[in-house]
């Protein structure tokens, strides 16, 4: 099972959180930015419904796969 971190950082005059090297939107405060990382982080762990997922890796290629609802990451935030 995978493990998702969020990170509370600066950005753009506030503060946002990343994962994976993404930024959430920009929040006035820091405990703002934190408490949205944390429902986010939440929100990942909640089961949701087995169906297909296409993707396309870097070389080009389509992949279909069967995405299980409960296979669900685990989730923390460092504030």
């Amino acid at each position: 099972m995978s493990t998702a971190h969020y990170k509370i950082v600066p950005h753009d005059g506030g503060f946002a959180y990343t994962l994976n090297g993404s930024f959430s939107e920009t929040f006035p405060t820091h405990d703002a930015a934190l408490r949205a990382a944390r429902r986010a982080a939440h929100e990942q762990r909640v089961p949701g419904e087995t169906g297909l997922i296409q993707y396309q890796t870097a070389d080009g290629i389509w992949h279909t796969e069967k995405a299980m609802g409960i296979d669900r990451p685990e989730a923390d935030v460092e504030g």
